[in-house]
């Protein structure tokens, strides 16, 4: 039974991904990854690397716990309730984000000046996963796909600040080492993904008599059977336009 509810890849792809944040994670402690390599620079052709090892690296434990619940529960969401696209999506999105922000420039929200930038994480992954999860059951407008999508509100709702520079809300001293690029193009490939899936899987239900074309010989029959039982329900009284229709209703329920 516990087979036919949960899919294998819900619980084998958070593993891997878990195990591979944190196999990277002990290799960066042991000096393999050090300085920028592995990370995205912007606009920088040995920046393209990170496209592919980024989301696997982090900067201390605190970075690294941070992203690897919401990445274990956002992947198994995926591949639980979207498995015909689960792939594409984690891969497409994977890759997508990492390359939408190699393309963004790095300006500096304070100065306005070019700034060299080193960005590691799963955060993006994060977001696309997330935005994904809640555009997609939006897009469908499936009851089930709706649920996950309220539940990705409530527990990662605050996602939805970290597209924004946090200079924006804070005086800060010195430059926030937040990517806010990372997590705005994250979110932009969620909903791009999410709106170019949207006619896979599962679907809105459309009941038959919602087609255009409909008919059903047995309701026919049962709707003229129904006025010749109850002809006074067909009754038309004269009403004029400045009557009361309050008044005019209670006349129909009179007769």
């Amino acid at each position: 039974m516990f087979k036919n509810v949960i899919h294998k890849n819900a619980i084998l792809i958070p593993f891997l991904m878990l195990a591979a944040m944190w196999i990277g994670f002990f290799l960066q402690y042991l000096g393999f990854f050090s300085s920028c390599f592995g990370a995205i620079i912007p606009l920088l052709p040995e920046g393209l690397i990170g496209i592919f090892t980024s989301p696997i690296l982090h900067g201390n434990l605190d970075h690294i716990v941070s992203n690897s619940i919401p990445i274990a529960v956002l992947l198994f969401l995926l591949y639980q309730f979207y498995p015909l696209v689960a792939n594409k999506i984690f891969i497409l999105g994977w890759l997508a984000t990492g390359l939408l922000l190699w393309m963004l420039p790095p300006i500096d929200i304070q100065t306005g000046e070019y700034a060299y930038t080193c960005t590691i994480g799963a955060s993006g992954v994060v977001y696309v996963l997330a935005f994904f999860l809640f555009f997609s059951g939006v897009f469908k407008w499936n009851v089930k796909l709706l649920t996950i999508s309220l539940l990705v509100v409530l527990y990662y709702g605050s996602l939805i600040w970290g597209i924004f520079p946090e200079e924006l809300f804070y005086n800060l001293q010195e430059p926030s080492k937040i990517s806010w690029q990372a997590h705005l193009s994250g979110a932009i490939v969620g909903i791009l993904l999410a709106y170019i899936f949207r006619n896979i899987g599962h679907q809105k239900k459309k009941y038959i008599w919602e087609f255009p074309n409909y008919y059903s010989e047995k309701d026919d029959k049962l709707w003229q059977e129904y006025k010749e039982n109850h002809p006074d329900d067909f009754l038309e009284l004269p009403y004029k336009k400045n009557d009361d229709p309050w008044d005019y209703l209670e006349e129909i329920r009179r007769k």
